[in-house]
């Protein structure tokens, strides 16, 4: 049986990624800091595949240590990690320069230093065992520099993608890298905004879109794709004042 290791896993994409891999056969280890929730997580996707396996560890992915602890605590109770998906991220954010420092440090803590925790833990254990797929999730808005509160987001996912690319160029024998563009898919992260964007999805529409990519092992998927394709080689190109206004 087949083992996927998803960060985050606790609520949004992370939780979704999590029933439908249980789904598809795969067993399944979950790490969060909100071990209540991966719990209530556990207990239905087993009450749903009663033969799946479903290990939770509570994880806060800032603390390196910790992360290499956990990883190797799957790695040790599966016997082997097949796929990790470094999925745990931040939305916090503000305009640089307006006195939000704290905010920003804390979303580009959490979604570069330890994303690069993360793919240290899971990069260690898949050149241990020669074979492994590494999955990033980044961000459509990663594709390019964002104005006021995302800029610090966007950079992150920028970083986290850069992260992926120089992997697969080292082209580590047996290990498959993988980066994951979502556009606007709603989840907890996004559920506080006053104007819901554009082309937004529903959890579970678009976190299909998310797990046929990386069964499908892409090197890079902008999902859903439509209209992310196009978008994304859109807003690559374009001027910045036109992308102001189609976000």
């Amino acid at each position: 049986m087949s083992t996927v290791l998803i960060t985050g896993a606790s609520s949004g994409l992370g939780a979704e990624m999590a029933r439908q891999f249980a789904a598809l056969g795969y067993d399944l280890g979950l790490c969060a800091r909100r071990t209540e929730r991966l719990d209530e997580l556990r207990t239905e996707i087993l009450a749903e595949h009663p033969d799946r396996v479903v290990s939770v560890k509570q994880l806060d992915v800032t603390d390196d240590t910790a992360v290499f602890t956990v990883f190797d605590e799957f790695a040790d109770e599966f016997g082997t990690l097949d796929r990790v998906i470094v999925n745990a991220g931040l939305g916090k954010g503000a305009p640089l320069g307006t006195g939000k420092h704290a905010a920003n440090r804390e979303t580009a803590v959490v979604n570069f230093l330890a994303a690069l925790a993360q793919t240290e833990a899971a990069m260690k254990i898949f050149r241990a065992q020669g074979r492994g797929h590494l999955v990033m999730i980044s961000s459509i808005s990663g594709l390019r520099g964002m104005p006021k509160t995302l800029t610090t987001y966007a950079a992150t996912k920028a970083g986290v993608a850069a992260l992926a690319e120089g992997l697969r160029a080292e082209a580590v024998a047996g290990v498959d890298v993988s980066v994951i563009y979502p556009g606007y898919i709603r989840s907890e992260m996004n559920d506080r905004i006053k104007h819901e964007p554009k082309f937004m999805v529903d959890t579970e529409t678009g976190v299909r879109a998310m797990v046929a990519a990386i069964e499908k092992r892409r090197a890079k998927a902008y999902v859903p794709s439509w209209p992310w394709v196009p978008l994304g080689y859109a807003l690559r190109v374009l001027p910045s004042r036109v992308v102001r206004k189609m976000l």
